[in-house]
């Protein structure tokens, strides 16, 4: 049977196990002592349990029950002014600041878009990018210099939620003078570059990644550059030192060193990286970080929809 007890009894039962005292309490709460008394006798009969020993001229002693029930009563009321407090809000708008993660490499393709669709839908509100490596963001979110980040799954431990939005499978690109960019060759088997020099994105956690997919098919690269700029190894790649493993598809191919790459997509199964909202587990989420993640949320659908270069699936891991 489910209990009916109100707010009210729990908010007088709580007063009252504070201070010990039923006068006390009444003065506190600003009502009469027969009120307070009969609030407590009524929460009593809906739990069916005795709360309170009565000392006479002393006052009162929680009993196991009580001290059971003010245990959970504190978060429980939180969370009924919490919710009143959302509810009153429901319709109003967002404002303030808030500052987001964002994983380097993912800046250049996400922030900006992301801005404009955020400003767009939440003009009162201020974003703050911060940019960093998985291990920075982790520490950002759990220092709580920022509510919330966009970035690849690698590394995140169980300190986080984590939502992914999307997963991006990895390709390679190769300099406009490459035999298969000549041949205008849209797929290969990675296996088809492994005496080719290869030019690694040298970020921690995703080195680590690059060079376990080609573990997984049993190839030793010829690692010849590393570089912990995205745009680095682009460059590098487009000026013949190599090719390179990437996620994030630039179909244009323009690179800052004046020349372009081809990407190509790679025919092999291989672990795609999973693009993710991560925030600090227990936390919960402001209204601002509810509505960026609506927002990267969204665009990473539209994306999907607009490019067959992408694998969608949303789902929580905690």
């Amino acid at each position: 049977m489910t209990a009916s007890f109100t707010l009210v009894q729990l908010r007088y039962f709580a007063t009252v196990a504070r201070l010990e005292n039923m006068t006390a309490a009444a003065a506190e709460l600003n009502v009469t002592q027969s009120t307070l008394s009969s609030a407590i006798s009524q929460l009593e009969r809906e739990l069916g349990v005795e709360l309170f020993t009565r000392i006479p001229r002393i006052g009162l002693n929680l009993t196991d029950s009580g001290t059971a029930l003010l245990a959970r009563s504190a978060a429980f009321l939180e969370d009924a002014d919490q919710l009143a407090r959302e509810a009153q809000q429901a319709n109003a708008a967002l404002k303030g600041a808030i500052s987001v993660g964002i994983y380097a490499p993912l800046a250049p393709f996400q922030a900006p878009e992301i801005l404009q669709q955020f400003e767009e839908r939440f003009p009162e509100v201020s974003v703050t990018f911060v940019e960093g490596d998985q291990d920075t963001l982790q520490k950002e979110i759990y220092d709580g210099r920022c509510e919330i980040a966009l970035m690849y799954d690698l590394g995140v431990d169980d300190r986080f939620d984590r939502t992914v939005i999307d997963r991006v499978p990895a390709h390679v690109i190769v300099a406009e003078s490459h035999p298969l960019a000549i041949q205008g060759q849209s797929e290969v088997h990675l296996d088809e570059l492994k005496d080719d020099p290869l030019v690694l994105l040298d970020l921690p956690y995703t080195r680590e990644y690059y060079l376990g997919l080609f573990r997984q098919l049993g190839i030793k690269p010829r690692v010849r550059h590393v570089s912990l700029g995205y745009e680095t190894v682009r460059s590098f790649v487009a000026r013949g030192h190599g090719y390179s493993v990437l996620n994030q598809w630039v179909g244009h191919g323009m690179t800052y060193s004046g020349s372009r790459v081809v990407p190509i997509r790679l025919l092999d199964e291989l672990q795609p990286m999973e693009a993710s909202l991560v925030s600090r587990r227990g936390i919960a989420p402001t209204r601002k970080a509810r509505a960026f993640a609506e927002v990267c949320t969204e665009l990473m659908a539209q994306n999907r929809q607009e490019s067959i270069f992408s694998i969608g699936d949303n789902e929580i891991t905690r």
